[in-house]
């Protein structure tokens, strides 16, 4: 049985909407072996949610490798043992996919390379930014180059902590997505590719106080608010605490704080600012995993 760690992700960091990756330093585990027949098991989060059966994403994932190799699997054992929220905007299916493909192909002999992983990780997941950052830690900016991803991965300064408030209800991607509008103004575009530059630059060159300085956005977080109670006031009290940027956790729920120490103060500030509008959330301090899917010995 092979046993694979994945971190949590944080997308879009304000303007780079599906564009921009973290990885964090909160982990699911998959333990996988061949075996006729599935079954699959459930620990920690999400385990009255998620399926167990042959629509489970890390089986589906799984299977893709197989197939892809030219086999059909006779069937998979699977425990899961989550600590990365469900539907929070924390990369609960980026880390399922990576998982399902990191651990079959261990399975396997790894007779697939990063790359190739990469590239079906995101056909299934349908864009880059969370399912990247998983599959190889750190901070990444990716995108689709035609018929491959084409992605950078960064380190930002070992200074970076994040205040994570995860409340107490679930947004789907597809619900927060379905909000968006088709097109945007020009004016609103050259926002936030303007913020994005200068995040992925701030980033590059250890500048903290820019990066937070380049979170604001105008392409989905103004349209994101009716579904997350309180995000205006919950943004204005973090910075109020001293956060130097903040921004919704890819589509939501969780808002995700950015401070170069520890800052405790933050989170709590934030989660003060949620229960004034009945949302009950708890809040984790995090820091950047160096470390993508992985195999542990």
């Amino acid at each position: 049985m092979v046993r694979i760690q994945v971190p949590a992700t944080s997308a879009n960091l304000g303007p780079g909407f599906d564009v921009l990756g973290v990885a964090l330093d909160l982990y699911n585990y998959v333990y996988m072996e061949e075996m006729p027949g599935l079954d699959i098991k459930v620990r920690g989060e999400g385990k009255d949610q998620i399926s167990c059966g042959e629509d489970n994403i890390v089986y589906r994932a799984a299977r893709a490798v197989y197939l892809r190799v030219g086999l059909e699997p006779s069937g998979f054992r699977i425990i899961l043992e989550n600590n990365i929220p469900v539907a929070r905007g924390l990369g609960s299916s980026a880390a399922a996919i990576a998982g399902g493909l990191v651990g079959a192909n261990a399975l396997l002999g790894n007779p697939l390379n990063l790359e190739e992983l990469i590239s079906m990780a995101v056909r299934l997941e349908g864009h880059p930014d969370n399912v990247v950052a998983a599959m190889v830690g750190g901070f990444i900016v990716a995108a689709r180059c035609e018929e491959t991803i084409c992605y950078k991965r960064l380190d930002p300064p070992k200074s970076l902590h994040f205040q994570v408030a995860v409340p107490d209800f679930t947004l789907l991607t597809e619900a927060a997505r379905n909000v968006l509008p088709e097109t945007v103004s020009l004016k609103d575009a050259v926002f936030n590719l303007s913020r994005t530059a200068l995040l992925v630059a701030a980033i590059a060159s250890g500048d903290l106080e820019t990066m937070g300085r380049a979170m604001d956005d105008k392409l989905h977080q103004p349209y994101r608010m009716g579904l997350v109670p309180g995000m205006q006031q919950v943004f204005a009290a973090a910075k109020e605490a001293g956060a130097l940027g903040v921004a919704l956790s890819g589509s939501g729920p969780t808002v995700i704080a950015l401070c170069d120490r520890s800052c405790p103060q933050i989170g709590l500030a934030m989660q003060k600012a949620f229960e004034k509008h009945g949302i009950l959330c708890k809040v984790m301090e995090l820091t950047v995993s160096q470390t993508g899917a992985v195999q542990l010995e």
